[in-house]
């Protein structure tokens, strides 16, 4: 025990105000859910701030939320189906094509609000010690609201095109959050590089418009090679997108390999994500 503790801890038993001594993490990979636990109260101020916010100067409010993926779905429709003649897998085009965006945007709206969390609230990481892993946390979850107000649009869609879901519907929350822990994990690594290196933040959108073409929104994923099935199930959308597309629109059963191999990538990138943000989060305060 240094000097410094011990004088802290003999004022800490004669004081009658407690002293807390806040030391950094032990061991490759400390995450201390208890200490996570009991910050619970901030967690969910952060998910009712940033949605407060998110909407709160807008003309019409959270209905950007069914805007956007109604108009990309309409662009979609017109250029890869009638234009490029892509296939639907026996569907009509434009459910085929929302029923992709929706896990798609919960994806990558948690991807860029966790990829620019830290950075964001760095008033409040250089004021005052909380798990640092709560940032991106609140961040992806709090995109769970808009995916809520966006399914109903979807829910509409199967109604008017007699798209009736079948038992794969039980598996669809497995879907839900194989997709918010895609954007999780990812968002971990590039939350901790972006304090660093603040060219992540400029890169982020680039980086999620080429991911949302090398993921099957537009088109499934039977147009794939055979030969590259393997590497493109390493995309962690490939199995999600394939997996809520079966689930809710009646598909034939889809490539639980694909499924199996996106999952297992996902648990990889988020336990390395871990073991680097907790290794990195000591001088967060001091970088940011």
């Amino acid at each position: 025990m240094s000097v410094l503790e011990s004088e802290l801890r003999q004022a800490n038993m004669t004081s009658a105000a407690p002293v807390t001594i806040i030391e950094p993490t032990r061991g490759w990979l400390s995450l201390n859910l208890q200490e996570i636990w009991a910050y619970h109260e901030l967690v969910y101020f952060l998910i009712w701030r940033d949605m407060k916010v998110r909407y709160k100067q807008t003309a019409i409010g959270v209905i950007w939320v069914i805007l956007q993926p109604l108009l990309t779905m309409v662009v979609f429709t017109l250029v890869f189906n009638r234009i490029a003649n892509i296939s639907s897998d026996g569907l009509p085009y434009p459910i085929f094509a929302y029923a992709a965006l929706l896990p798609w945007n919960l994806f990558a709206g948690a991807l860029n609000r966790s990829g620019n969390s830290l950075v964001g609230q760095s008033n409040l990481i250089t004021k005052v010690y909380f798990p640092r892993l709560i940032v991106p946390l609140s961040a992806t979850v709090s995109g769970v609201v808009d995916f809520a107000i966006a399914f109903i649009i979807l829910i509409a869609m199967m109604v008017w095109y007699g798209v009736a879901p079948n038992w794969g519907v039980l598996a669809l929350p497995l879907f839900i959050l194989l997709a918010l822990a895609a954007g999780f994990s990812v968002g971990l690594w590039l939350s901790a590089l972006n304090v660093r290196y603040r060219d992540v933040g400029y890169a982020l959108p680039f980086l999620v418009q080429l991911w949302l073409f090398a993921s099957p929104v537009a088109y499934p994923t039977s147009v794939v090679p055979e030969k590259w099935q393997f590497l493109y199930s390493l995309n962690p959308m490939a199995g999600v997108i394939e997996g809520f597309r079966w689930a809710l629109l009646g598909k034939a059963q889809p490539d639980f390999g694909v499924i199996a191999v996106s999952a297992a990538a996902v648990i990889a990138v988020l336990f390395g994500g871990l073991v680097y943000f907790k290794r990195t989060e000591r001088t967060f305060a001091d970088v940011v």
